[in-house]
């Protein structure tokens, strides 16, 4: 699982020495005098010109207004403003169409007011430069789509970058940019991160600002976030949204700088029993990490799940059903008219179907899912952290997570991949994932992931920066 010093994706732009720069290095550049936003907008945009034909990450550009809008100085040194970013393709941006990853929503106007966590994000001073791929309403593990080229991974053009930020990694893990949003509802920060070689941190629900349509639903389950390269970028960013827009749902963060102050109990979750055993760069991975925790001075053991993995399969499914409907439901409402309904995926249909042939299953399944957080705190107060893999095995060959396959193929693909992302979701917990392994054959990176209980994003962040200063990751030493 080593990896030699020099090791960069296949397709990035970090011969520019400007791109190898996290975003704290390019913060502390700007504060310095040695670029400028300008300067730094214009070279994002000419990185994602040359390279997204390779990537297809970019969903939508709006280069010309932030030019235009570009400051010509920074008002507070150590902020965000004037590093360049994207959004995911599911957030209101002032001159962006907006379509989620779907054809079905393709074709309306740009957008007149930007909206939810592009606000805040503006408000750090950071130019969107874009928006950023995504599959179908966020609903599969892959950014893949029915009718055009797929989102592909910089690492290895011919396997997916995940989902359903797979745009955000791609844009990232290349160079393009230091930092991109991201957002998770089963998954989707970490994921992408996992197969980009990322830092994607997925914080505890209500750390930012809560999706609008959140508060109707029976469980909130998905959450805005960032991918990075460096821990650090993610625990700066965070610090700067909280200044932002300080949150009173959970307890303050503050800017992240050190390890714990503390040894930790770890436990490690290996498998998901009857649902998803590792391949062997994965366990390889998980064991060299563990490994490392105890070198650190953690304690580490061996765990049993949290949860009932079949019940909690078979209820997570049931509720994203019920979401597909809902959302394919009121789609021209929330929406326009320009929507066609019936241009979406095999598999929405599939997943909006199978919610209409039995809607009553999504009470009981979302009662027991509010009961994840209970069960997984009783298991925090055994352990500090648990381990685990973010996905259960090496990203797939682009194809095998196309939306074009039948939905029950492509849900009985998905669901043991991702099998150990959405426990946190249910139970609205921080995890992170990191690159801790890389597996030479296929030339692509493995996460590990770790999780923590409600509200405890700092603890995770303080282990990050602790394994990446005892093991930095190819794109960390970049920085």
């Amino acid at each position: 699982m080593s990896e030699p010093a020099d090791l960069l994706p296949t397709v990035h732009a970090y011969d520019d020495g400007a791109a190898r720069l996290d975003a704290v290095a390019t913060i502390d550049a700007l504060d310095r005098g040695e670029v400028s936003p300008s300067e730094l907008i214009e070279a994002t945009i000419a990185r994602a010109e040359r390279l997204d034909p390779q990537l297809g990450a970019v969903a939508f550009e709006r280069y010309d207004a932030v030019r235009a809008a570009a400051p010509s100085r920074r008002r507070r040194r150590g902020s965000f403003e004037g590093v360049p970013t994207f959004i995911k393709d599911m957030v209101p941006v002032a001159g962006l169409p907006l379509t989620w990853g779907s054809v079905a929503l393709s074709g309306g106007p740009p957008l007149k007011r930007s909206g939810g966590i592009a606000v805040d994000i503006e408000a750090m001073g950071m130019p969107i430069v874009g928006s950023s791929t995504m599959p179908e309403w966020g609903f599969t593990s892959s950014t893949e789509f029915p009718h055009t080229d797929p989102t592909r991974n910089p690492w290895n053009p011919g396997r997916t970058v995940g989902g359903s930020s797979g745009g955000a990694a791609a844009l990232v893990a290349s160079g393009v940019v230091p930092i991109a949003h991201a957002a998770d509802g089963g998954g989707s920060i970490r994921i992408p991160a996992a197969c980009a070689g990322l830092v994607g941190l997925k914080p505890t629900q209500g750390r930012l600002r809560r999706h609008p349509d959140e508060a109707r639903l029976p469980v909130a389950v998905t959450v805005d976030g960032v991918v990075t390269r460096t821990v650090r970028d993610t625990a700066r960013w965070y610090a700067e949204m909280e200044r932002v827009r300080p949150s009173r749902a959970v307890p303050p963060l503050g800017e992240v700088t050190g390890p714990p102050s503390r040894r930790l109990r770890i436990g490690v979750l290996s498998e998901a029993p009857g649902i998803a055993v590792p391949d062997d760069p994965t366990l390889a991975t998980l064991d060299v990490t563990a490994a490392l925790l105890e070198e650190l001075g953690h304690h580490v053991e061996a765990a049993p799940l949290p949860i009932d993995a079949g019940q909690f399969r078979d209820d997570f499914i049931a509720y994203f059903q019920f979401l597909v409907f809902a959302a394919t439901r009121t789609a021209r409402l929330t929406h326009g008219p320009h929507v066609k309904i019936s241009e979406i995926t095999h598999f929405t249909d599939g997943m909006a179907g199978s919610f209409r042939t039995a809607p009553h299953r999504v009470v009981s399944a979302a009662r027991r899912l509010r009961q994840v957080r209970r069960q997984l705190a009783d298991t925090f107060r055994r352990y500090d952290l648990l381990l685990s893999p973010t996905v259960s095995t090496l990203p797939p060959e682009l194809g095998h997570l196309s939306p074009t396959h039948e939905y029950e193929t492509l849900l009985g693909r998905m669901i043991p991949w991702v099998a150990f992302t959405p426990m946190a979701n249910a139970a609205g917990t921080p995890a992170i994932s990191l690159p801790m392994g890389f597996d030479a054959e296929t030339h692509l990176p493995v996460g590990a992931m770790l999780s923590a209980d409600f509200g405890e994003d700092a603890l995770l962040l303080q282990v990050g920066l602790e394994l990446e200063a005892a093991r930095p990751w190819a794109l960390s030493r970049l920085a």
